[in-house]
């Protein structure tokens, strides 16, 4: 049996941006955004309000599989 893969985008899947502040055990969080943009702007504003300068960026998105006829 054979396996196709392809990915979705849109309404049925996307991307989902975040950021996680890995400072000192700080362990504050953006949440996941649609827009990686959004992400970006709560670390500068995070970074701007504690002086934390370290974050992990995490970037998912969704695949959908089928069976190849």
């Amino acid at each position: 049996m054979k396996i196709g893969l392809y990915e979705t985008r849109g309404s049925s899947g996307g991307i989902t941006y975040e950021a996680f502040c890995v400072t000192g055990g700080c362990g504050a969080e953006s949440g996941p955004h649609p827009e990686q943009k959004a992400a970006q702007d709560w670390a500068l504003r995070h970074t701007g309000r504690t002086g934390h300068d370290l974050f992990r960026r995490v970037f998912t998105d969704h695949a959908k599989v089928t069976r190849a006829e």
